[in-house]
């Protein structure tokens, strides 16, 4: 019977063939169609200074014949192998015949240091903990030493509630007039920036708060460019923070007293936007997040309610004007999904109140009218939880990253790329950011 020439025909059907080590038996050397003279029988032998013995696979016609092998380091290896390194490497072959000239070379390279793995396609898969999942508790102790920042400011005109609505967000005294300005004094001729920082801390997370109040801002007859002195501010703050980025010798933790959000109190007409309105968010949406709210919502019913927020919602959108969240800034369907939840809520319609009640047999935050309490916190009388959730148990963060590499950005790149690029610092200025 002929022989069969296949390796793996041999090993299948001729069940009586054996494994030998390379060891023990030198294989002669095999050469596909070989161009030189075969070279003698105890060539293939090891020597002292080559201690692996030249290796081949048989092909062609089953003809075996002499010739160099290529070094252990060439030597494929299938992916999805087994492979383990000893010292200074080593191979070992094994070689499966019957009848003469019928050779099947099986290698299995061993290079490297002590040592193994199990690779499958796709990378190896080694068993015990590393500790990764430590990261964000890392993260959380070095945050939790530093604190956060959240600047706010609150834009509208006089009697909407804004020091209010402050207060009731944080559950502290937080506003301008809580923090010993007088109740009595008069309204400015132009809109001022006033400024209070706090200092609050929640199960064991302190924040510093800085509430930016804008008096002035749309109580006089003539209010053109009212807005300038909030753009000016706003701009003065990024001002602030590029000197301290620029400096030589930099502060470990930069001060940061960007206006991360924007509150703007729409009064509550069940109209429309007043040109003052659009003309102000339409100017400052791109440097700053803003957040529309519409004002004293108690005074309207529920059916004018719904009415006045599509037709804000119109009226924005034929604007041009983007109110945070943007829909540019989504980054993936879960945001999105979250985000379209709330733009369609948005303007909020809220109430303030920062006195207490007794509600069927509960402490409760509302105002007290003449057929009952408007409970703030209850969503069936007005979204006071819902803007209170969004800004500050959901996306506090994200408006401080979307104001740091949005807004921030884009003033730098234009601060930047102006004539003459950053105005000198003197000595004097960075002794004192240094302090």
């Amino acid at each position: 019977m002929e022989e069969p020439e296949d390796p793996y025909y041999v090993t299948m059907y001729y069940p009586g063939s054996v494994y030998v080590d390379m060891s023990d038996v030198v294989p002669p050397e095999v050469r596909p169609k070989p161009a030189v003279p075969a070279k003698p029988p105890n060539v293939g032998a090891p020597s002292p200074s080559n201690p692996f013995p030249p290796q081949g696979l048989g092909a062609g016609g089953g003809g075996v014949s002499g010739g160099s092998a290529p070094p252990p380091s060439c030597i494929p290896v299938p992916i999805g192998s087994h492979s383990q390194g000893h010292g200074g490497g080593h191979v070992v072959s094994h070689v499966v015949g019957h009848a003469a000239g019928h050779v099947a070379v099986h290698t299995a390279a061993h290079n490297g240091g002590h040592g193994g793995s199990h690779s499958s396609g796709g990378g190896s898969t080694l068993l015990g903990y590393i500790g990764i999942d430590t990261i964000i508790e890392q993260m959380r102790k070095k945050t939790m030493k530093t604190g956060f920042d959240f600047n706010i400011m609150v834009v509208g005109h006089s009697g909407l509630g804004k020091s209010t609505l402050m207060n009731t967000l944080f559950k502290s005294q937080v506003s301008r007039r809580s923090a010993g300005w007088a109740r009595d004094e008069k309204i400015p001729k132009t809109v001022e920036i006033k400024a209070v920082s706090h200092v609050l801390e929640e199960g064991g997370v302190k924040m510093k708060l800085t509430v930016v109040d804008t008096p002035g801002f749309g109580d006089q007859i003539n209010n053109d460019n009212c807005w300038e002195p909030i753009s000016k501010y706003i701009n003065e703050q990024y001002e602030k923070f590029l000197k301290e980025e620029v400096n030589i010798t930099r502060k470990k933790r930069i001060p940061d007293t960007r206006v991360h959000c924007c509150l703007y109190f729409i009064p509550p007409t069940g109209h429309s936007l007043r040109q003052l309105d659009v003309e102000f968010m339409k100017r400052l949406s791109h440097s700053v997040n803003i957040i529309p709210v519409i004002a004293k919502a108690d005074t309207l019913t529920i059916e004018e309610r719904q009415e006045f927020k599509q037709r804000v919602r119109k009226e924005l959108e034929m604007s041009g004007i983007e109110f945070y969240p943007q829909k540019e800034f989504d980054e993936d369907m879960e945001d999105k999904s979250d985000n379209d939840k709330i733009r369609e809520a948005m303007p909020f319609a809220v109430v303030g109140s920062d006195k207490e009640y007794q509600v069927n047999g509960k402490r409760v935050l509302g105002r007290k009218t003449a057929w009952g309490v408007v409970e703030v916190e209850n969503p069936n009388h007005c979204e006071f939880a819902l803007l209170r959730d969004f800004l500050i148990r959901s996306h506090l963060q994200d408006l401080k990253e979307v104001t740091h590499n949005i807004h921030y950005e884009t003033y730098r790149a234009k601060r930047l790329n102006e004539n003459g690029g950053l105005h000198p610092i003197s000595s004097n200025d960075t002794q004192e950011s240094n302090l």
